[in-house]
């Protein structure tokens, strides 16, 4: 033991009881406030010819392991998770399948900053100073990243998002208790409702996470019901799956703020208490990436231009619109998006074959 003062004695390696089924090692991460778990080691194998097959095949065959992830005891309601495979394309350097508390999200801007965050600072790939540059292959595709190091420290991630286009503008949809609301709906790596926040009187100040969180959850809801998209090439992915609101900025240097909710499950419409989710801690990457894809449909952005977006912490991520393309027939954007992430802890989680909760557990305090 140490004393007042002195360096703490090293903790022998830890050793799983006899109980334990398995060993799983992750690094816990934030990016601009957005906590993605990154599962280095342990869990399933999921099998499938792309990554996108896998994440499906996850949710198919495993769906467990992402409940054990992210619900308590391990995991918490705002708490992502990335568990790292082996790509399917060999232009990739590694693959990741995102979890979140609902759906397996074919991209996530903030989950891809952790993941090479954590692949280069843990050496799981080999970091080159100032810059390496690597490919993620995620189900919606391959990103490219190009991430900024020095010391042996990631300072900056820059990833070339999914093509993303705006599917519906101005759409008129009526919510219970609000009323109408005009929305906009586009894919960024996943479907987003997009509404103001200042039209329907909600500020994106965190202290009001509740009161954003109802409000967007409700809005997303009645957007599936009546204004439901698929992806122009891939069926599978529907949505709005998740939901933003959009402000004018507190910070000087943002453009607009954010605030992005993540469902985190089902809402009745009988249940107040159901109207609710989680709230994106960061300005959100594929939510970011959706926005300027609206921007560009109105012709509010341009290519050449960047787009500082603010999220409900005050952090901010910086986008860059690279060049116009096309996605299905829809007029679509090529961006890419830039922030940091930050490790925070190194765990093991061992599941016991005796536990009563092998896949976690949620209480109606903090879960809906």
């Amino acid at each position: 033991m140490s004393g007042p003062g002195q360096e703490p004695s090293p903790l022998p390696h830890p050793v799983a009881p006899r109980s334990a089924i398995d060993r799983v090692v992750a690094v816990d991460v934030h990016a601009e406030g957005e906590p993605g778990r990154v599962i280095t080691h342990g869990g399933p194998v999921p099998q499938g010819d792309t990554m996108l097959a896998k994440a499906r095949w996850l949710e198919t065959h495993a769906d467990h392991f992402r409940l054990r992830m992210l619900r308590e005891p391990a995991g918490y309601p705002g708490l992502c998770a990335n568990l790292i495979v082996e790509p399917t394309d060999p232009e990739a350097d590694a693959g990741f399948i995102v979890m979140e508390q609902t759906e397996y999200p074919p991209m996530s801007g903030s989950n891809t900053i952790c993941v090479a965050t954590v692949l280069l600072e843990t050496g799981l790939v080999a970091m080159d100073e100032p810059i390496t540059e690597l490919t993620l292959e995620a189900p919606a595709g391959l990103i490219r990243v190009r991430a900024e190091c020095i010391d042996g420290k990631v300072t900056k991630v820059w990833l070339r998002n999914v093509p993303a286009f705006a599917i519906a503008l101005d759409r008129r949809i009526e919510v219970p208790e609000l009323g109408p609301v005009t929305v906009d709906i586009a894919w960024g790596g996943m479907f987003f409702v997009i509404a103001d926040a200042d039209v329907l009187g909600v500020s994106l100040d965190a202290s009001n996470g509740a009161e954003i969180a109802r409000v967007s959850e409700m809005i997303r809801v009645a957007t599936v019901a009546q204004h439901p998209v698929t992806h122009p090439l891939e069926p599978s992915l529907s949505g709005p799956t998740i939901s933003q609101l959009s402000a004018a900025p507190s910070q000087p240097e943002a453009d607009l703020r954010t605030a992005v909710t993540v469902s985190t499950g089902l809402l009745d419409w009988d249940r107040p208490d159901t109207w609710t989710g989680a709230l994106d801690r960061c300005p959100c990457g594929t939510g970011t990436t959706a926005k300027m894809a609206v921007l560009a449909a109105r012709g509010e952005l341009d290519v050449g231009g960047e787009f500082v977006h603010e999220g409900p912490l005050g952090t901010t991520f910086t986008g860059r619109f690279l060049e116009r393309t096309q996605v299905g027939g829809f007029d679509a954007v090529s961006v890419e998006i830039g922030g940091q992430a930050w490790v925070t802890g190194v765990g093991e989680y061992l599941l016991d074959r005796s536990d009563p909760f092998p896949a976690g557990f949620t209480i109606g305090d903090i879960w809906p």
